[in-house]
């Protein structure tokens, strides 16, 4: 589900960039990329909880140290694309 989700969220972030390139109301897919990576955060939450219940420590011990980088670096990434049309948009009315 969090593959889904994480697809989705790169879909509504580059439909975001888009509607601001061609100058139309950006802010619902803005809020949908910001949205959809919060779910998708939720999402892989739950699969490790299912991993803590399972008792699988294997599976633990491989993935989150590394997943848990990778989701630092592409929520920040997330939020700062996400925003970057708004940013600019109050950079162009100075």
């Amino acid at each position: 589900m969090w593959i889904i989700l994480g697809v989705l969220a790169i879909a509504a972030t580059i439909t975001n960039l888009y509607l601001y390139k061609a100058g139309k109301d950006y802010k619902l897919a803005m809020a949908m990329g910001l949205s959809l990576t919060a779910l998708t955060h939720c999402a892989e939450y739950s699969l490790v909880s299912g991993w803590v219940k399972a008792e699988d420590w294997a599976a633990l011990m491989d993935v989150v140290p590394g997943m848990e980088r990778a989701l630092w670096v592409l929520t920040v990434a997330s939020i700062l694309i996400n925003s970057a049309p708004i940013l600019l948009e109050l950079k162009g009315k100075k």
